[in-house]
């Protein structure tokens, strides 16, 4: 399954620079990308070429310097706070390196915590929960604490929580970083199986051209650009 060709992402000239002075770091210089609804991307490139920044500005945890990010045609950088917090909160999940559990709870508290927010009758909320532990193979780990958990059941939920919210899109930032390179491709083939059966669209961070692979299109960045096509 590809992308349905409706542009999701439309990024034009994006420049995000911090600090000033000496002290000026240009992390994103003049991005330009489109991501089509439903398209697994993948943007390679080694550490400190941009590749985490432009995620936050796509997820909308940070805002571009310079230059235009539309989501389904919206400018997200003249979105209002509380505007950019509904949005991730309905529309985008987040997955990261280092799994970010709660490690003093199980798996299934660590998933409920991402329908806090969400008005929902606990019978529900327990629902959601349960079946997201089980579309990621792991209906049968759900009381146990993450230290408990091998990395790659981590991730998997880590992966679950993200998708309790019933997001159109998944930000995944090096999910393979932490893990052997036969967990990173389980947890890349679950990506991608998660992409086809719930129409989703799929950004994935990765420095390891393996993993890039799996994508339907691979953009590579260096020095905060995206680089021409070799």
């Amino acid at each position: 399954m590809t992308g349905t060709g409706a542009a999701l992402y439309e990024l034009d000239g994006i420049t995000r620079v911090y600090g000033g002075g000496e002290g000026r770091v240009e992390a994103l210089r003049g991005v330009d990308m489109t991501v089509a609804q439903g398209e697994m991307v993948a943007v390679a490139g080694p550490s400190g070429s941009g590749k985490s920044t432009l995620l936050q500005i796509l997820g909308g945890l940070d805002r571009a310097t310079a230059g235009e990010a539309r989501f389904e045609g919206r400018d997200l950088g003249a979105m209002r706070d509380g505007e950019l917090t509904r949005l991730r909160r309905e529309t985008i999940g987040f997955v990261f390196q280092h799994f970010n559990l709660i490690p003093t709870v199980d798996a299934a508290a660590n998933v409920e915590l991402a329908l806090a927010p969400r008005p929902m009758d606990p019978d529900r909320r327990r629902s959601v929960v349960a079946e997201m532990l089980d579309v990621v193979g792991l209906g049968h780990r759900t009381g146990h604490l993450p230290g408990a958990l091998s990395g790659g059941e981590q991730q998997r939920v880590a992966i679950a929580r993200a998708l309790a919210g019933a997001p159109r899109v998944l930000l995944a930032d090096e999910p393979t970083g932490n893990l052997d390179s036969a967990t990173g491709r389980e947890i890349v083939d679950l990506l991608a199986r998660l992409r086809a059966e719930r129409g989703l669209t799929v950004v994935l961070i990765t420095h390891d051209e393996g993993v890039a692979a799996s994508a339907d299109r691979v953009l590579r960045m260096g020095d905060g650009t995206v680089l021409p096509p070799a």
